[in-house]
């Protein structure tokens, strides 16, 4: 005869989140600025009034749960279809499924799961039938779809965009979760309102994980006659690391180094340093972050302090010697000295206006007077005949002209009074003083 436990119950082998997902817009928690009172997406699911749509959000925020809810709300068929276990062949066999359905005035919406797994060819086989209206596609996806789903296809849906879900928001799911038959709500857990409010916050937004790590506390909570109890001890263990959301391919990668930048560009190390951290734990490679602050020491500051380059270059080298963990505070001490460096942007612009140039006018041949003549026949050619040895002048300054004759008087270079740069503009300026002068310019 089998062991019999508290738990032995065949809807208990289901996962939390599946048995108490929402049915209902009464039920669903979070995303008010789409489901509130009177908001669009609210009002086209309660009068079946759907168009193809794609849902954008991060994991667990109720994007698989909305396509459920339109599923017992509407009154076409509804197909769920995933992205993982689907191809051309499947693809098309429920295409030709809803071009029947639609010769006989039933509509169908077919719900994609991870869209943005599905690639170029197989996105381009839903677009005939969503152009005639064979079908209404509602596609899931955790990826920017501007960047993952097909132009074609997403200027004939509409982007919801779903939020993560604040901390609120997960501490009432959490509530419902133990208070829902096929939760909680047959066995007497006690938990704490602080003990709640730590799941969400580790949760990080996701509905998903915060019902997960409810269950797995709640299995693992101390069992008596008048119930469970879920200790902080063993809640500790459940909550021991929050795993970050953080994608290295993804768009979120590129949001958090943007945010680095910004951060030091507007001089935060506090916010810089924080930013740095979230790619760190999130495991980001140190030398990616190490070479997007080499860049930042010329973009952002350059001559204002050039010692911040080799402050940058001395992080990359650390990081390469060491590796994590121990290369962390390397970078925080690069981040910081950058954040609180003077900054300039004189030789970002300098550099992008003469690509423009270079781009955009002809490739003149170099003057005669800035070629080398190493051979008879060169010499004979004039290479190098009117060419002004700097050094040889008191000055160490000649007027000869550097640039092609089209672009000659262009000005690239405009440093900025900050830092050190202030001490080279005065210098430029001098010189550009004492040019117009022997050239006779005014």
């Amino acid at each position: 005869m089998e062991q019999m436990s508290l738990f032995d119950n065949r809807e208990q082998t289901t996962p939390l989140a599946s048995r108490v997902r929402p049915v209902s817009l009464e039920e669903f928690v979070g995303q008010e600025h789409l489901l509130g009172p009177g908001k669009m997406l609210r009002q086209l699911i309660e009068r079946d009034q759907i168009s193809s749509m794609i849902f954008w959000g991060p994991p667990g925020v109720g994007k698989t749960t909305l396509a459920s809810i339109i599923a017992g709300r509407t009154k076409a068929d509804f197909i769920n279809f995933s992205a993982v276990t689907s191809g051309i062949k499947e693809i098309r066999e429920v295409m030709n499924q809803a071009e029947n359905s639609r010769r006989m005035g039933i509509r169908t919406v077919l719900f994609v799961d991870e869209i943005h797994r599905f690639n170029k060819a197989q996105q381009d086989a839903f677009l005939p039938y969503v152009e005639k209206g064979s079908i209404i596609l509602i596609g899931a996806t955790t990826e920017n779809p501007s960047f993952e789903i097909n132009g074609a296809l997403l200027s004939r849906c509409k982007v919801f965009v779903l939020k993560a879900l604040e901390e609120k928001d997960l501490v009432k799911l959490l509530k419902q979760a133990l208070k829902h038959p096929s939760g909680f709500g047959k066995q007497q857990v006690r938990i704490t309102e602080d003990q709640l409010t730590a799941i969400a916050a580790f949760a990080n937004g996701d509905a998903r994980t915060a019902l997960n790590t409810l269950e797995m506390a709640v299995l693992n909570g101390e069992i008596s006659p008048e119930g469970i109890t879920v200790t902080d001890e063993g809640l500790a263990q459940c909550i021991s690391r929050k795993s970050l959301l953080y994608d290295k391919t993804g768009e979120e990668h590129y949001n958090l180094i943007s945010a680095l930048h910004k951060s030091m560009r507007n001089s935060d190390p506090d916010a810089a340093i924080y930013w740095m951290c979230r790619m760190l734990e999130g495991g980001e490679n140190p030398l990616y972050i190490a070479r997007r602050l080499i860049r930042f020491a010329s973009e952002d500051v350059g001559m204002a302090d050039s010692n911040a380059l080799q402050v940058a270059v001395a992080a990359y080298q650390a990081c390469h010697f060491l590796g994590m963990p121990e290369c962390d505070v390397h970078l925080t001490h690069a981040v910081t000295y950058l954040a609180m460096a003077p900054k300039s942007n004189a030789l970002y612009t300098a550099c992008e206006e003469c690509k423009r140039d270079v781009r955009n006018h002809r490739a003149e041949p170099v003057p005669l007077w800035l070629r080398n003549a190493p051979t008879k026949l060169m010499k004979e050619l004039d290479y190098g005949r009117g060419y002004q040895y700097a050094h040889d002048t008191g000055e160490k300054l000649t007027n000869m002209e550097c640039l092609p004759e089209s672009l000659r008087g262009r000005e690239y270079y405009h440093p900025t009074g900050e830092g050190a740069e202030a001490a080279v503009s005065e210098k430029l300026e001098q010189v550009k003083a004492w040019k117009r002068e022997h050239r006779g310019e005014t």
